[in-house]
């Protein structure tokens, strides 16, 4: 796969490609969805991508700026953290870490589908989970961001707050050379399938740290569809989406994180992390 471009080239105006990207609407914390639909025949290609609002704001830049920053200390300061960070270097989420590490030094932090961090509290919530995580440990690495939906304004505040922002559009097709923390929360699931269907191999893998929503529940969800003979998920063009997701849970270790307060539920409910653990080419039989 080629590499990504890692600096946003604001003067470049070739038109994005599209990417589907929907927040699920579960409980009584709801917000509206932002979906954009991926043509079939583009799915296979990286895009080159820029924003579509190309306004340059300083007034609207800083007040982003300091809406992060609030989002960041609320985080911080918040019951959900510290309970997070727990997970996290508990032994059995941190040995995971660990391996997937091997013999590096950083783990890279790819986002995808982050949303709109000027619209939504919840996308900024999210994002300041990121960064937090990075400041906090020192074995997470650079963080690169991806999202159609991004603007020119947003594109700056991310690289103000240290990130870099792609300018093509990898469709989530990103192939761990490397070992990486991919952090998609509450993404659709054609997305988590487009990563696992391009590390579909043992060496791939095992570098992956996945976050984002629960396999667990995805195969649960189909299941149900299938044995309660409603409209039959598995015979929806959904089932498409989910390919590479049901196979891989025979060799994912998932462990699921508490919102402990419904101030993160719209932001992180039925989210976990997901570690693969394989040892043969024979594993990743999709049938």
């Amino acid at each position: 796969m080629a590499a990504s471009t890692k600096v946003l080239n604001l003067e470049n105006h070739t038109q994005t490609g599209e990417w589907t990207v929907v927040i699920p609407r579960k409980g009584k914390h709801r917000r509206n969805s932002r979906k954009i639909t991926i043509p079939k025949e583009q799915q296979q290609e990286q895009q080159p991508w820029v924003p579509t609002d190309l306004e340059v704001d300083p007034e609207r830049q800083s007040k982003l700026l300091h809406k992060m920053q609030v989002c960041m200390k609320k985080i911080e300061n918040s019951r959900f953290f510290p309970a997070f960070l727990d997970q996290m270097q508990s032994p059995k989420v941190f040995n995971h870490f660990h391996r997937v590490l091997g013999s590096e030094l950083k783990l890279q932090m790819v986002i995808y589908g982050i949303g709109s961090i000027e619209s939504h509290e919840t996308t900024r919530l999210q994002l300041s989970l990121a960064l937090l995580m990075k400041r906090k440990f020192s074995w997470i690495g650079d963080i690169e961001v991806f999202d159609p939906v991004l603007s020119a304004i947003e594109s700056q505040v991310l690289e103000a707050l240290g990130c870099s922002v792609l300018s093509v559009n990898e469709q989530g097709r990103r192939e761990a050379k490397k070992p990486t923390l991919f952090f998609m929360p509450h993404c659709e699931a054609e997305l988590y399938n487009n990563l696992l269907q391009a590390n579909w191999g043992v060496e791939a893998l095992n570098r992956v740290a996945l976050f984002g929503n629960s396999f667990e529940t995805y195969e649960q969800h189909v299941s149900f569809k299938y044995y309660d003979q409603e409209v039959s998920f598995m015979d929806s063009s959904v089932a498409e989406s989910v390919t590479h997701i049901l196979p891989a849970r025979r060799f994912t270790d998932e462990f699921k994180i508490e919102t402990i307060s419904d101030d993160y539920f719209a932001s992180f409910h039925d989210s976990s992390w997901h570690f693969f653990r394989l040892s043969c080419e024979k594993e990743l039989q999709l049938h």
